[in-house]
């Protein structure tokens, strides 16, 4: 089974500061239909005006990812970690028993675009982590990259999820096969560009669920960047 969830049919908020589209269910932004997909609760895509921001506030319970498509992101939380995630870094936050956080684009004239990313983890009330790591060498040279996985396998920041987060970023008319596991699902979610998955159209900011699937066949129609997340 493959199921589109176009981009404009995803939940819309206009804060001035903040544009946020909502591939599930978040905050003030309710569709039954989309609640999550396995272990995978919140998909934002976010634009955030320059010097704006989420001021402290807490997390629990919840593995936090965070991937920068454009600008600057200005991290700083209650383990004592201040930091700015950059396009094409990966940051991962295990909130745990309990943390704050504040995170601001850093820049003043230029909007800071990215992608919010939260999925359940496997137990509760573990001490809080923290995680952050640049791909952007390895997006440069492979079509695609693990950037988080259970245990931080092959150099992929580690989460408490049996869940991996890729990203691939393709030229125009290359392909890739992506093996769906028995038991598994997949959720395609587009950054930019379009593709064709197994014969059906994708555009920047579609997504697609992928159950009961053996293989995906992943062709660019223009230069493109995707997110997978293979879930148990």
């Amino acid at each position: 089974m493959l199921q589109i969830r176009k981009s404009d049919e995803r939940g819309f908020a206009d804060h001035g500061w903040l544009v946020a589209r909502h591939t599930f269910s978040f905050a003030g932004y309710y569709d039954p239909k989309h609640i999550q997909f396995r272990s995978l609760m919140v998909i934002n895509e976010d634009r955030i005006q320059g010097k704006a921001g989420f001021g402290k506030h807490p997390h629990k319970n919840m593995e936090i990812i965070s991937y920068v498509v454009k600008g600057g992101l200005l991290h700083e939380d209650t383990m004592g970690n201040k930091t700015t995630i950059r396009p094409g870094e990966v940051q991962s936050l295990s909130a745990g028993s309990g943390i704050q956080h504040s995170e601001f684009n850093e820049f003043t004239d230029q909007e800071t675009h990215l992608f919010q990313i939260w999925i359940l983890p496997n137990s509760l009330d573990q001490a809080p982590s923290y995680g952050q790591k640049s791909f952007e060498s390895a997006l440069s040279s492979e079509k695609i990259v693990l950037v988080a996985s259970e245990g931080g396998r092959n150099g992929s920041i580690s989460i408490r999820q049996d869940a991996d987060m890729y990203v691939s970023r393709l030229k125009n008319g290359e392909s890739l096969e992506f093996l769906v596991r028995s038991g598994r699902g997949v959720w395609l979610q587009m950054v930019s560009g379009q593709i064709q998955v197994n014969g059906l159209k994708l555009s920047a900011g579609d997504g697609l669920a992928v159950e009961i699937t053996n293989q995906l066949t992943i062709v660019a129609e223009s230069h493109s960047e995707i997110i997978i997340f293979d879930l148990a």
